[in-house]
């Protein structure tokens, strides 16, 4: 998969990934506008080309108060969510290549007020999303967001990732409708978050087409 070019579709309104990342952009700038005063802090895994984050605050009121670590491996992406950043005076927006699946990359930006694990589920095996989650539970504060997607195709696993989240005590906040042709769901944390154990693997990215693949062996 090239994943640069694979965002090309946010590039056509006709496209579920558009249509998707409008959901997510909506759901971005709500949690910012219920968010209390003062600093934020964002956090975003595998986060591609940044569209969703960046384009919503570019122009939110809140745009100074957030900081934000982008963390994505492949550096034609980082190169891009870099030059948007920097064009839209996004000062407090920090892209770093590396692997997104270790929690250390993420240290001295958590808790974070809003955490976005927006391509990731759709991408990675059943054990990894629930170990996923688990971790989401160190990077997200008390009272604080996770916006999290994941395609609704078979084995539809979005009801499986709201029980996750949920046992882990985030309150569901907003869930897409299954007819959407994507899901898009946002938990609340209402729990005081457990301390980030350096060195944990969250994930091995595996790709959509090669567990599509091994499902249909």
């Amino acid at each position: 998969m090239d994943w640069r070019t694979w965002h090309d579709a946010y590039d056509r309104p006709d496209t579920w990934m558009a249509r998707r990342l409008l959901a997510v952009q909506a759901q971005i700038r709500e949690a910012l506008d219920g968010s209390p005063p003062g600093r934020l802090r964002v956090v975003s895994l595998c986060a591609g080309q940044g569209r969703d984050l960046l384009e919503v605050l570019a122009g939110h009121p809140r745009r100074d108060d957030v900081s934000a670590r982008l963390v994505e491996l492949d550096p034609r992406n980082t190169a891009f969510a870099e030059e948007s950043a920097r064009s839209a005076g996004l000062h407090q927006v920090e892209v770093v290549t590396a692997d997104a699946s270790l929690v250390d990359g993420y240290a001295g930006m958590v808790p974070a007020d809003l955490v976005l694990v927006c391509g990731v589920f759709g991408n990675i095996t059943d054990a990894d999303i629930e170990r996923t989650i688990a971790s989401c539970a160190q990077l997200c504060r008390n009272g604080g967001t996770v916006i999290w997607t994941r395609h609704r195709g078979a084995p539809d696993r979005v009801p499986m990732i709201c029980d996750q989240f949920e046992r882990l005590g985030f309150e569901r906040r907003w869930l897409s409708d299954a007819e959407a042709g994507y899901g898009v769901g946002v938990h609340r944390s209402t729990r005081e978050p457990q301390p980030l154990t350096p060195g944990t693997r969250m994930f091995t990215f595996v790709g959509y087409d090669v567990l599509r693949q091994a499902e249909e062996a």
